[in-house]
């Protein structure tokens, strides 16, 4: 099988702690898991049926990949690295906060890798989009901007046509509707994410990106997802992966 012509970003879908960071984290698992996109690894990685797939295992309230690399606290608590987590929740105990040192060790060891990775996937001969592929509350959070607003099940972001053409926008959010066996105004485009850095950065430089955002309604309830344990059904997994996979093959058709 010829892989789609696509590259798969995946960049807040890690659970682990940095060893860097080991005595200083104030955040249990269930922290973690809140701030993170959960289990949108196993969601949207298409594996070799991609032209690329780029993910990693540290969770984005420790590095943030998808942020500016001069966006910093304290201007922004909710930057490359972070004080407070989207729902507020501190992540470091008191007296062992992030120092200039750490910081830069940080960007070094995860950041600009992962970043060199998509500058690279993007030059592939052949590749024709670029999704950043993401999870959202079904409320947005106190940091966020929609907070207390409901969300749809899927929003796809084109950074309101400068990282993609609208017209492909369209078509590939009407693929996910037909995929997903979802109402037409249960997927927006541009609301209320209208695409974060990698998406503004490397949209249309040189293959139109798009942001994907899965609201966690669609898997983390309780028919399928015990918070307890934070045991999830991989059954109801592996459909949302399909179903995925077939709204990029019938974009692609």
């Amino acid at each position: 099988m010829t892989p789609f012509p696509v590259v798969l970003s995946i960049p807040h879908g890690g659970t682990a702690v940095p060893v860097e960071l080991q005595g200083r984290v104030s955040l249990d698992r269930h922290g973690i898991h809140d701030d993170s996109d959960p289990f949108v690894r196993e969601i949207y990685d298409l594996g070799e049926r991609a032209a690329e797939v780029i993910s990693t295992d540290i969770a984005r309230a420790f590095v943030d990949l998808n942020r500016a690399p001069d966006d910093l606290p304290p201007a922004n608590p909710d930057g490359l690295v972070k004080t407070l987590t989207c729902v507020g929740q501190p992540i470091y105990t008191p007296g062992k906060e992030l120092d200039a040192r750490l910081i830069a060790r940080l960007i070094d060891t995860y950041y600009t890798p992962y970043h060199a990775r998509l500058e690279r996937a993007v030059q592939k001969p052949g590749l024709m989009l670029g999704i950043d592929c993401h999870s959202m509350l079904p409320v947005g959070p106190p940091i966020g901007p929609d907070t207390g607003q409901p969300r749809p099940m899927i929003c796809v972001g084109n950074a309101r046509g400068r990282a993609c053409p609208t017209e492909l926008a369209e078509r590939f959010a009407a693929c996910l509707c037909s995929a997903f066996c979802l109402e037409p105004h249960q997927v927006s485009l541009n609301q209320p994410f209208g695409g974060g850095y990698i998406t503004r950065t490397y949209g249309d430089n040189p293959v139109p990106w798009l942001q994907v955002e899965m609201n966690r309604a669609l898997y983390l309830d309780p028919r399928w997802f015990e918070r307890r344990t934070l045991g999830i059904d991989p059954a109801r997994l592996q459909e949302l992966n399909e179903q995925f996979a077939t709204a990029v093959a019938d974009f692609f058709a």
